[in-house]
């Protein structure tokens, strides 16, 4: 262990798009980001994240669908329910409730164009950032 060149850190993560002017927006208002230019002949959006992983809209593959049925990667949250009454008055198909397990909680959604999306509420993330929190829910 510790001989490897490739570094145990994840970079960016892909989420291929037919329509990029629509997935910009979408993203963006899911995520409360303001929206800026493309790049790439309009190809390419990075969306701003905190934390040091990128994620990357691509529509250079209009053509080929790559629709992800299963959950890639999730953005994270400190309040599972006012994220899920965000989604859900935004109109966005969910595609499972609200799960509620002994260390996480999450749900997932479609974006778009059909990609399986997560939001997840890790509870020993939260209570070692704030332990008096999980106390006042």
């Amino acid at each position: 262990m510790g001989n490897s060149p490739v570094m145990n850190k994840l970079g960016a993560v892909f989420i291929h798009v037919t329509d990029m002017k629509r997935a910009i927006a979408w993203y963006s208002d899911l995520l409360g980001l303001p929206v800026r230019s493309s790049s790439h002949e309009g190809t390419i959006y990075d969306l701003e994240m905190d934390g040091g992983t990128g994620v990357i809209l691509d529509s250079n593959h209009k053509g080929e669908r790559s629709v992800n049925q299963k959950t890639q990667f999730f953005f994270e949250t400190c309040d599972l329910q006012a994220s899920y009454e965000w989604v859900t008055g935004k109109g966005i198909e969910i595609v499972t409730g609200i799960e509620v397990h002994e260390n996480i909680s999450f749900f997932t959604f479609r974006d778009p164009d059909g990609n399986v999306l997560m939001i997840c509420e890790d509870k020993r993330k939260l209570e070692k950032d704030d332990p008096e929190r999980l106390v006042k829910k």
